[in-house]
Parts: C-alpha cells; sequence; structure tokens
C-alpha cells in the first residue's frame, strides 16, 4: 500500500504543477524493482508513474535521476518519461514519472534505437564526468570530471569499485596486479574521442518499447564518458537485437576494434555487480583481466 504521506505530497505536488486539485484515486503497485518500490498511479488527471524509498536510504537518488533525464531529453534521442515531481514526505522520499504505456517493437524498432542512440552520444562536453554525482543502481557512482577518458575510467569507475571489493575481502594478491597491469594498458586500449553523453546503465530492463513503438529508455546513471560504456552494458546481459548495433555503427561508427573492447568497457558494471550481488561476477572480473597479467 502506498503511504498516506506520499499520497497527499503528491497531490499537493500536481496541484502546483498541474494547476488543478488532482486526486489519486488508486496506486497500483508495479513489479521489476529491486531497489525502490514502484506504483501506477491514476489521478483525476491522467495516470502516473511512481516511485519511493525511505529517505534516508539513497540520499539524493530521485533529484540525480531527474536530472540525469533531463539531460538524456535530446533531440532525435530515445524518449525518456517527463519529470513531473519529486519531493520528501516524512520518513519517505519520491519521484513522479510521466506514464508510458508500454507496446509491441515492431519493423524497424531496432533500427530507430540504435540512430537515436547515436543521436544522444553526438551530445559532448569539454571533460569526462558531470557536475554532480550519481547512482548506478543503488550504488554512489563518482562523477569527478577528468580531462581524459583513461583518467576517469580508472580513478572514477573501476578504483572506486576496487575499493569497496577490496573492503570486502573479495580481492587477492593476483587479482590486484592484474588491475595495475591493464591500468598500464589502458591508455593505449581506447582511441582518443571527445566526451559523450551516455546513458551509464543500458541494459535490457533500462529500455522500453512505448504504445507507438518507439524506444524509450529509462533509470538512468547518465554522465559524460566513452560511448562504447553504453554498447558493452547492452551486450553484457543480451536483450539487444543484431540490427540494433548495425544501425548504430552506420549512424556513428565506432573506432576498429571496438568489439575487443567490450570486456574492458564492462569491467565496471560487472565489478558493480559484485558489490550489489556478490562474489558470483568476481570469476568474469577475473578472466577479463588475466590477459593483463
Amino acid at each position: 500500500m502506498l503511504p498516506a504521506s506520499i499520497i497527499s505530497s503528491v497531490e499537493q505536488k500536481l496541484a502546483s504543477v498541474i494547476g488543478t486539485g488532482t486526486r489519486v484515486t488508486s496506486a497500483q503497485p508495479l513489479s521489476g524493482g529491486d531497489i525502490n518500490r514502484a506504483f501506477q498511479l491514476q489521478t483525476t488527471d491522467g495516470t502516473y508513474f511512481l516511485k519511493y524509498n525511505l529517505a534516508g536510504k539513497y540520499p539524493g537518488m530521485f533529484q540525480t535521476e531527474s536530472l540525469g533525464l533531463d539531460l538524456l531529453r535530446k533531440p532525435g534521442a530515445p524518449r525518456v518519461p517527463a519529470v513531473l515531481a519529486f519531493d520528501e514526505s516524512g520518513e519517505y522520499s519520491w519521484l513522479l514519472l510521466e506514464y508510458i504505456k508500454q507496446g509491441s517493437p515492431g519493423n524497424g524498432f531496432w533500427e530507430n534505437f540504435g540512430v537515436a542512440l547515436a543521436q544522444l552520444h553526438k551530445n559532448s562536453s569539454d571533460s569526462f564526468g558531470l557536475d554532480h554525482d550519481n547512482y548506478i543502481g543503488s550504488l554512489p557512482q563518482s562523477n569527478r570530471n577528468h580531462s581524459t577518458w583513461h583518467e576517469f575510467f580508472i580513478e572514477e569507475r573501476l578504483n572506486k569499485q576496487l575499493a569497496l571489493v577490496r573492503n570486502k575481502g573479495l580481492i587477492d594478491s593476483a587479482l590486484t596486479k592484474s588491475f595495475e597491469n591493464l591500468f598500464n594498458a589502458i591508455p593505449s586500449i581506447f582511441p582518443k574521442e571527445p566526451p559523450s553523453l551516455v546513458h551509464g546503465d543500458l541494459w535490457s530492463g533500462n529500455y522500453l518499447c512505448d504504445e507507438n513503438g518507439n524506444p524509450c529508455i529509462i533509470d538512468p546513471a547518465v554522465y559524460h564518458g566513452f560511448r562504447e560504456m553504453d554498447i558493452g552494458m547492452s551486450q553484457l546481459f543480451g536483450g539487444f537485437a543484431g540490427r540494433f548495433y548495425e544501425s548504430y555503427q552506420n549512424a556513428f561508427p565506432m573506432a576498429p576494434g571496438w568489439q575487443s573492447r567490450i570486456d574492458i568497457c564492462n569491467l565496471y558494471p560487472l565489478l558493480v555487480h559484485v558489490n550489489l550481488f556478490g562474489g558470483g561476477y568476481l570469476a568474469s572480473v577475473t578472466s577479463i583481466t588475466r590477459k593483463y597479467s
């Protein structure tokens, strides 16, 4: 059941945004998320998507998610849900979004998705990072700016996660040495490219098809980074058709050898999964880094 304090707070916010005396008429629980509780809200002014959590559990999560969604809203890029409001009510924090009715992917969905992601990635910045930190899943994500990708990738992505793995006692001297060797190799592994605006957590659970057959992306972990990070993440757990990659490559060709860089890109989400779900993912990390031992 949705707490009454959240319903009251949402009604007040909607009244200020829409300008009417909006009332929540029903709240239907939704499945799929493992961090926050989610609901489909029926109101006197329409249908919305709401998620909430304890306010002190993940400080600033919904504020940074709303910022990330707004950043991703670019011409020609995949659709993102509009942000209506976020707030705290008593012990809870919540985020209210446009409710996107889901449809079935038709002909051209994957081609359109590839082109749209390429269009998103063409948005750039002066440095790698972001002007604020955010979250990847339920873990804080550091976005301190760096002038080069290899510095950002090592310091703000791999080292931050390795410190957590080390605190859990899951890393041995051999793996530590493998990472040291990999860090020495990373400047020569990645081609020099301007920073791209990336979704940051682009796996199959974070896209959907809307009622018009258009691709939509949700639950971002946004920053300006190396665009193959999104491509790599999309391959980590599957769920993306080959036509998606062909279309992307035609619209915004990646540097030769991109397939060989996917495993290195995916070290970050794999380490995140080690820290979130345990050492079962450590074998994949070890396998990728072992070639640099």
